[in-house]
């Protein structure tokens, strides 16, 4: 039987590769783009780390309506 790889189990930069890449699609998607554009200019300051995250946040918290 094939043995499944935990977290645990996978190099560092492996997961910050997955992230790197996912941040990357969500940053030039539409969605994203759009939602940049409503906030405010002191929030587009941050990081795109930070506002791939909060985007992520806001995303997950309205679909749990």
């Amino acid at each position: 039987m094939a043995r499944i790889q935990t977290p645990s189990d996978r190099p560092s930069s492996y997961d910050a590769d997955i992230w790197n890449s996912l941040k990357c699609a969500i940053a030039t998607s539409s969605g994203f783009q759009r939602w940049l554009v409503e906030r405010d200019v002191q929030f587009q300051k941050l990081t795109l780390e930070q506002q791939v995250q909060r985007y992520l946040r806001e995303t997950l918290e309205n679909l749990a309506y």
